[in-house]
């Protein structure tokens, strides 16, 4: 079983008091059902033009393909997180893979138990692996000071930084980061589906994600997006202008660098993409580019004396290494990590629906999706007024 510390009920306690008070407290400000509407409005511009009369996608000269994508849901989780994913797992097939069948890879850095095999087994008709993560990826490098490590631990506990303390959730951020896609499962597939225990899909999804990545040069989508807690990476920003110094010419000019920053990258402006929910393209992390970032960012150390997650990592990354087009937000995907909602605001969508739009995170002022909303739309109709409609 992965282990975490000691402190870890105190941890999570004042974590999801923390996350509580910034949502309510926040949730007076956000805006009322028919100006988030208007926002829609926007979104619905890059949704719901065919792909056949878009010459934007049409300039990508990419080939849609037929049938189902190489593609599997990834599912990095803990023997004792069997019950919790279980409720997740069977709306997961309800809402979308019992028509799909896509397959399930599960990963842990100890053997699952007999138990935890046959009660996922029993909830889909789909093919399932059970992956062990090998040992040197879920260990502290040796090119880290231990007892800095220690020191910083300490630290941040003491500061109330959330997870400051904990070891095992710096294994996590660091393997969500550069390692799960390396994983020998894995190597047969193309795109990948990321899902928690816990979570809940609260609509119908009656269309193939995986094929609608594939078949529109998207390599990364998204439900819910927010701003990093700053404590947890001081030292972040300051390592990929580094890395952007040194290697420029792996960034994207066509980036979404103005999703990131607010002033051309002097900045970060803390908005990322969370990371609990990812349905996206595994070459974008196997690629050169990605290879050279997370080596540049792991040989800092900032995974381990500070305290950097998976998300601010993933989406920077993308923010820098893709195309506008190649981010993708899927408003009709429901989805809930606690304690933020994305719940589809359109009728239409709703009647695919069980979520409260009224609780919806989306235009919340802690939330950058409406800022996201904002610079798509932006670059849809410039694009389209460049093309001479």
């Amino acid at each position: 079983m992965i282990r975490r510390t000691n402190i870890k009920y105190l941890v999570v306690a004042l974590a999801v008091i923390y996350l509580l008070h910034l949502y309510f407290t926040t949730n007076n400000s956000q805006p009322s059902l028919s100006e988030q509407s208007e926002s829609y409005e926007k979104l619905k511009f890059k949704l719901e033009i065919p792909i056949k009369e878009d010459p934007v996608h049409n300039n990508f000269n990419h080939t849609r393909q037929i049938g189902k994508a190489k593609a599997c849901f990834v599912i990095l989780i803990r023997n004792g997180d069997l019950h919790e994913f279980r409720a997740t797992m069977r709306q997961l097939e309800d809402r979308f893979n019992h028509k799909y069948n896509y397959p399930y890879v599960f990963l842990n850095d100890v053997p699952f138990t007999e138990e935890f095999k046959k009660f996922t087994r029993a909830l889909t008709n789909a093919k399932i692996e059970y992956g062990l993560i090998p040992k040197k990826q879920w260990s502290v490098p040796d090119y880290i000071d231990t007892e800095l490590l220690e020191e910083r631990l300490e630290e941040l506990e003491d500061d109330g930084v959330m997870y400051g303390g904990s070891l095992s959730y710096r294994h996590m951020c660091r393997y969500e980061s550069g390692f799960f896609f390396r994983h020998k499962l894995l190597d047969k597939y193309d795109y990948y589906w990321r899902v928690e225990p816990g979570v809940q899909f609260y609509c119908n999804i009656d269309f193939d994600p995986f094929a609608y990545i594939r078949d529109h040069d998207i390599k990364y989508t998204f439900t819910v997006s927010l701003r990093e807690y700053p404590e947890t990476i001081p030292t972040l920003w300051k390592t990929v202008k580094e890395f952007i110094k040194k290697y420029p010419q792996y960034i994207e000019k066509d980036n979404l660098m103005e999703f990131i920053s607010d002033d051309n990258g002097k900045t970060y402006n803390l908005c990322h993409f969370w990371s609990n929910f990812e349905i996206g393209d595994l070459n974008l992390w196997r690629s050169e580019a990605y290879l050279k970032f997370f080596d540049y960012l792991d040989r800092k150390g900032g995974f381990f004396y500070e305290r950097w997650g998976d998300a601010p990592v993933h989406s920077i990354a993308a923010a820098l290494f893709l195309k506008k087009h190649q981010v993708h937000f899927f408003n009709e995907i429901g989805y809930k990590h606690e304690p933020f909602m994305h719940c589809p605001r359109e009728e239409k969508l709703q009647l695919k629906c069980h979520c409260d739009p009224n609780k919806n995170f989306d235009f919340d002022s802690y939330s950058c999706t409406g800022k996201f909303i904002d610079l798509v739309s932006k670059w849809k109709h410039e694009k389209f007024r460049g093309q001479g409609n």
